[in-house]
Order: structure tokens, then sequence, then C-alpha cells
């Protein structure tokens, strides 16, 4: 099989689809790689080390497209990038569809088969090519709200964590998953007064669990979030519901009685976000203040630390890959947790979530690969 490793466009992206090591296995399973010039700079990894990996350097983003039938990247195809896909091509990227109906109708219209990794599924539940990256952001998120409560960053002047007579910051996690469990990792090693607010009992009884009482656990329901948002000088929003819209957890009236110049950090905002004032924000742009209130949007977070994120993504996503490029799209008739991360396939939606939140048809991925 032929695969292909464009450089990413989106800005302030600085991941690569496949790292060198993974091209390695890749070439060492008897597949070509086609890396373009350039894709492994923000990882350090030059266009050498990557032809000493066994991969092909081409010059464009073109002749990455017209020479693989397998596309690595690690954002959602760019406008430029869906324009190139086909009927020959199988995606395998993060996706996001659902606040993103122009994407969605590009990769319909080009015929071509996209996998999510956001949607891929685990024999317990899990989305284990979501996983790597939501332990990324989940740290880096108390990270940027830390910076954000800093003076000459606009915030409040409070250290998260304070000192000996002084009380730390409270943080809110809204969410107990992946990225809410290493958001509040992250806090209470900094020394914050942290509370997790979650749906399930049974997962607040592991968060306490894990944390042995250093957390304040919540069941969430709409006082509870009321009471813990008021007086929080951060709050993270980590809600996930797979391949759907995040649901809007703070109003803009709510936001409007928060303590002024509290941070707003909003991990879900690839999916839509949380609160019902966010916004996508860039790396280079990363925050706008409503009602004094400062929110952090940032929808690639792990692309900040790409060294670390591109390795930790490679490290879940090679198998599957290798599935993919040995078997193509058959693959998906025997493997049901690759064949949920299908979410276009041959001009159909293939992801009810997905396919729900745009309000547009949609067959069962079972249904798509039968008709072709």
């Amino acid at each position: 099989m032929k695969v292909g490793v464009p450089k990413e466009i989106k800005p302030q992206e600085y991941r690569v689809g496949l790292t060198p090591a993974s091209v390695t296995e890749y070439v060492r399973s008897g597949h070509q790689v086609y890396v373009q010039t350039g894709a492994g700079d923000g990882i350090g990894a030059s266009d050498a080390v990557y032809t000493n990996a066994g991969a092909t350097i081409v010059s464009t983003a073109a002749e990455v497209f017209s020479s693989a039938q397998i596309i690595v990247k690690v954002k959602e195809p760019q406008e430029p990038e869906w324009k190139m896909l086909t009927e020959k091509h199988i995606l395998f990227t993060y996706l996001h569809l659902a606040p993103d109906p122009q994407q969605t109708r590009g990769l319909v219209s080009s015929g071509c088969a996209a996998i999510a990794y956001e949607t891929v599924t685990d024999a317990r539940g899990g989305l284990p090519l979501l996983a790597p990256m939501s332990e990324v952001a989940g740290r880096l998120a108390i990270e940027a709200a830390a910076n954000c409560l800093r003076r000459p960053a606009g915030g409040k002047g409070l250290l998260i964590g304070g000192v000996p007579g002084v009380p730390p910051a409270r943080v809110l996690v809204i969410g107990g998953g992946v990225v809410g469990t290493h958001a509040a990792r992250m806090a209470v090693g900094l020394g914050a007064e942290v509370t997790i607010i979650e749906r399930s009992l049974e997962r607040l009884r592991a968060l306490d669990d894990l944390f042995g009482g250093r957390v304040r656990t919540r069941a969430s329901n709409s006082t509870a979030l009321e009471e813990e948002v008021l007086a929080s000088d951060v709050v993270v929003g980590a809600v996930l519901i797979p391949g759907a819209s995040a649901p809007k957890l703070v109003s803009k009236g709510l936001l409007r009685q928060m303590r002024t110049k509290s941070v707003l950090v909003d991990v879900a905002i690839d999916q839509g976000g949380c609160f019902e004032t966010s916004r996508q924000t860039t790396h280079q742009d990363p925050t706008y203040e409503i009602d004094g209130i400062i929110h952090y949007c940032v929808a690639n977070m792990p692309g900040s630390v790409p060294v670390t994120s591109a390795e930790a993504l490679n490290n879940a996503t090679l198998p599957f890959g290798l599935a993919l490029a040995n078997r193509g799209i058959d693959v998906l008739s025997d493997d049901m947790h690759l064949r949920e991360g299908l979410n276009v396939f041959r001009g159909h939606l293939t992801h009810r979530a997905v396919a729900e939140a745009l309000g547009l048809p949609w067959l069962s991925a079972e249904q798509a690969l039968r008709l072709h």
C-alpha cells in the first residue's frame, strides 16, 4: 500500500501524522511511504531522517495525495486538502465533523473513506486514539489557566497553588474522563483546590479512590454546576460525547455572574465547545474576554508540544494504521472498533452522532460498506 504524510497546514500545528519510527514500521511491513518535504520540521525530524527511515520525500502536498492511497494526518483536512481527496483515498486523522458542516460536505463530495481517530473504539468502550491527546490537553489546560491567572497576561494576579497563609486558586473540572482526570492531576500537583463534576457515580467513586480525597467530587446537576462555576477561579471544560457536538454547560447568563477575571479553558472546543461563549482561538492569539471572563479556546492545544504529542499519538495510531495499510478498507468488515471510526464513506455520512449534530442523512458503516 502507498501511504502519504502531508505537512500540516492548520495554523500553528507542528505535529506530524507519522514519526520516522512509524515510517520504519510501515516500510518493514512492505509499504511505500511518501512524506512531504518539511512535514517533520515541527518535531525536529529532517527530510534526511525520514529518508533514512525508508520514506520517499516529495515536494508538495499535491504529490503526496496523487501518489498515496492512505493519507495519514493529525488535524482535520483544510479546504485545499479535502479538494485533493478522491474515491481512491482512505483518510486517517482527527476529523471533529460535528461542528464543521463545510468540511463534512467536502469529505462527502470527495468520495473518500474518512476514518476519524476520535471515534475509533476499543474493547473496553474507550477511545484509544483520542486518549493520548486528551492526556496532553488535560495537562496543558492547567498550564494555560495558570498563565491566564497572572497579571501580565491580563489575569487577576493569582498564583494557582497559593503559598502558606494565602489560599490557592479554586479549579473546577467539568467532566471526569481522560481530559478531566489529567487536568485534575496537574492542578492538584500545583497545589490548587480542585473539584470535579461528573455524571457517572461509578466514575466519581473511581476518581475519589484515584486522588485519595485530594479532590472534591460532585455529581453533575444544574445546581451543583452553577454553585461550583460561581465559586471557581478556573473552569476547565472537559466533556465529551463521541462524535457529537459538546453540550453547552455554561450559559452567557451564568458567565456574567462569575468572578471577574476568572478563566475558562474549553478543551471541548474541537467539538464546538462546552461554554456558550466559546469560539476557536489559536496559539498565536489564544485568549479573549467576554464580560470580564478570560476564555482560552485553542483548538489544537497538543500542537504546542509536538514532540511529545506526535510520539504519543503515533504510539496509539500505529497498529490501526498498519492494519489499514495491510488490508485496505476490507479490514473494516472484520474490525468493529476501527469501523466505529468510519465517519464518511463514498459519499455517505456513516456516523450517527455526526449526522444528528448536522441534521444530515446517514447510513451505518455496515450498510455503506455493503453498498460498495
